[in-house]
């Protein structure tokens, strides 16, 4: 049975008294879902402080919203994998619509960041999704399909079956606007059909899928009753415990 599945990425908001504040009201507010796994990526500098926090509620957990392509160097600012995990991170958002936008993050870095997220116990939640183009010309079929042909598709069973996938699309995200339910459930089957044709269909029953476009505490229940999708990665929503607690008792 696939991983329920609600990850808050709080992109760079909060500081390390407010994200405290964020993370003990998530907490305290948090029953009856001890089911469903919740994720936090906060600014990586709080990762530490989040996972002492989290320690004692087993289904909750830390990520962090990017890693770098190289194990180590002279990379200043950068943050390995290997660093991330020492940490006590579980989890790491690779391939954000927003880090290929404005790093201008390629394939072949996004393929090694997920390489060196797997040999470092890291579980990646890796991004796909079409821009307003694709979506108008009716190719985000073959968009997203690229984009998985270009990074996970290149990986062995054994390590692809670790992944997270994470459906954004991305003229939805930051714009108000939200693929209806019938629209996320038509995609996110899409990427399943795509992994079952790549792999078998066991790996694509396992796969968890999130959607990713302003899942907000108003629409997710009816966007997590869909068939192939099985949780959200929160933007703005994340940022307000009542809200995010709304999303994660949607199921």
């Amino acid at each position: 049975m696939r991983k329920k599945i609600v990850a808050a990425n709080w992109k760079m908001n909060k500081t390390l008294q407010e994200g405290e504040a964020l993370v003990k009201s998530i907490l305290s507010g948090s029953t009856n879902s001890e089911d469903i796994t919740k994720i936090i990526f906060p600014p990586s500098l709080f990762i530490p402080d989040f996972v002492s926090l989290v320690k004692e509620n087993a289904s909750f957990s830390v990520g962090a919203q990017n890693c770098y392509h190289t194990e180590v160097g002279a990379f200043t600012g950068e943050i390995s994998a290997s660093a991330i995990a020492s940490c006590g991170a579980k989890y790491v958002i690779i391939g954000h619509s927003e880090r290929r936008e404005y790093f201008k993050e390629t394939p072949q870095q996004l393929l090694t960041k997920i390489q060196l997220a797997l040999i470092h116990g890291l579980t990646p939640v890796f991004c796909v999704g079409e821009k307003l183009p694709d979506r108008k010309s009716n190719h985000y079929f073959s968009a997203v399909k690229q984009q998985l042909s270009d990074v996970v598709f290149l990986l062995p069973e054994e390590m692809f079956s670790k992944l997270i996938l994470a459906y954004e699309p991305v003229w939805a995200i930051g714009t108000g606007e939200t693929a209806t339910p019938e629209q996320a459930q038509e995609m996110h089957a899409f990427i399943r059909f795509a992994i079952e044709e790549k792999y078998n269909k066991d790996v694509a029953k396992q796969i968890s899928v999130l959607y990713g476009g302003s899942c907000n505490a108003k629409n997710a229940k009816e966007l997590f009753a869909c068939a192939d999708v099985d949780g959200g990665l929160i933007g703005g929503a994340s940022l307000v415990a009542e809200d995010f607690l709304q999303i994660v008792n949607s199921f």
